[in-house]
């Protein structure tokens, strides 16, 4: 989860006047995350399910990717699911007392700059009016209608209504919406989980990304129009003059809305702006379940455990070279 305010001070106001020209160019990044466990009996077998692949889409291409697993699995697998995103599965059958999944993927990334004022042609209800009469059908039904996580209870519903209203121009209704949770809640770590209703999270007032995230999914289903879960990772900075950590980075989540003209404008309530070449997309679904980075079962004596992740998303340079200093993470002994 990235709160860019705990990296580095570039986030303030959403201000479409200080869009940054530099985030929308074309970049291209070495996305690693792994992810280990260490147990202090042998587990007898593990069985994951992982979406931990970036995925080609109109904004990035896919240069390269590999899987890193030990122990070597018995099986590995994978498939594509039902909305496009690679899916891997591995069994582990053999006694062991350290699993390790690493992705490593190369990846070109180029989000151009929102046009808000052409989505401003349409207020929020001409716009989902537009959508559902015009926009393909499967992606209308599957992403307006309730899922898992993102329920439109009464409470969601009042809230949609306090930062959103029918008349609200489209453009301006997206931002409002995204600036409207940045303010009234705070990022907070460990309040949450996977399974935190929106109703608790309005509650709490408090939570992390993917709390954010389905909470602007819910008030945009609200109003008719389909939004989607995405998770991925954002690229960070460290503070002037400081390297970067290697593992430093994490698993993000933002949310994509479905507009008039058939494309899709990805916001990001965490850090109050749009999405742009910053941005890694990995997997989208109605929500956190349907893309969980990793989950699984494990069989074994119930004993202590660790986990340890770690992530990094680095620029290349023209030669494809890391073009950042990167301080390697020292493992506690």
């Amino acid at each position: 989860m990235v709160n860019l305010s705990e990296h580095d001070a570039t986030v303030s106001g959403f201000d479409l006047d200080r869009i940054r020209a530099d985030h929308h160019l074309p970049r291209t990044y070495l996305v690693r995350h792994v992810t280990r466990y260490d147990y202090e009996a042998p587990r007898s077998a593990a069985y994951e399910r992982g979406r931990l692949t970036p995925r080609d889409t109109a904004t990035q291409q896919v240069v390269s990717t590999t899987t890193t697993l030990e122990p070597t699995p018995e099986v590995h697998t994978t498939h594509v699911d039902n909305y496009g995103n690679l899916s891997e599965y591995i069994e582990v059958r053999e006694p062991y007392t350290m699993l390790e999944l690493a992705k490593e993927s190369v990846v070109r990334v180029d989000w151009p700059a929102p046009d808000v004022e052409a989505l401003n042609r349409w207020s929020l209800a001409e716009a989902a009016q537009a959508v559902a009469a015009n926009g393909d059908p499967v992606d209308v039904t599957e992403f307006t209608m309730a899922s898992p996580l993102v329920e439109v209870t009464p409470e969601v519903a009042a809230y949609a209504a306090e930062v959103l209203h029918p008349d609200q121009r489209f453009g301006d209704a997206l931002v409002h919406l995204t600036t409207s949770i940045y303010t009234d809640f705070t990022y907070k770590s460990g309040v949450t989980n996977v399974r935190t209703t929106l109703s608790e999270l309005l509650e709490l007032r408090a939570g992390v990304c993917q709390d954010f995230a389905q909470l602007a999914i819910g008030c945009l289903r609200t109003f008719g129009i389909p939004a989607r879960y995405v998770s991925g990772y954002l690229e960070t900075s460290p503070p002037p003059g400081a390297p970067k950590l290697q593992g430093s980075d994490a698993s993000h989540a933002w949310v994509s809305a479905l507009t008039p003209e058939g494309g899709w404008v990805d916001l990001d309530p965490t850090n109050n702006h749009f999405a742009d070449s910053r941005y890694v997309v990995t997997a989208w679904g109605r929500d956190f379940q349907d893309v969980s980075p990793l989950r699984g079962i494990v069989y074994g004596e119930d004993t202590e455990s660790t986990l340890d992740v770690g992530v990094d998303v680095l620029l290349l340079n023209d030669l494809g070279e890391v073009a950042v200093e990167v301080v390697p993470k020292v493992r506690p002994a």
